[in-house]
């Protein structure tokens, strides 16, 4: 498999698994798409697959809209409008790193949506 086969492959689990979880409230995907020891750096969330088990039945509202999607080796990028994560529309990067096909690693950046208009260059965040 050459290495953009890789990637590719690398992006296709981490949409499915992203939408088939988030989107669709399937918990099932965590024992698809993600391993343990599962390792979380995002400065909200605990290390471990449980706390994304209790914490998706009770998303409300939630929507997931990838804008950009993008891999380097064992690493996914996805750049996402997200809503329902908190009280407004929020814009999301997350790195996910990938070993033996599931996802084990997860950094995230998270923002409040600002519309381009209230934006200093008048730019769109996504």
């Amino acid at each position: 498999m050459t290495d953009n086969d890789q990637a590719r492959r690398n992006i296709d689990i981490v949409t499915t698994a992203m939408r088939e979880l988030f989107v669709e409230k399937d918990l099932t995907a965590l024992d698809r798409y993600w391993a343990e020891p599962y390792v979380q750096h995002s400065p909200q969330l605990p290390d471990g697959l449980d706390t994304l088990r209790a914490a998706v039945p009770g998303l409300e509202g939630f929507s997931w809209e990838p804008q950009r999607v993008a891999a380097q080796g064992d690493l996914v990028f996805t750049h996402s409008l997200v809503h329902g994560w908190g009280p407004g529309p929020t814009v999301i990067v997350d790195i996910f790193r990938l070993a033996n096909d599931r996802i084990v690693e997860h950094w995230d950046v998270v923002q409040d949506l600002v519309r381009p208009e209230a934006t200093a260059s008048g730019n769109s965040m996504v």
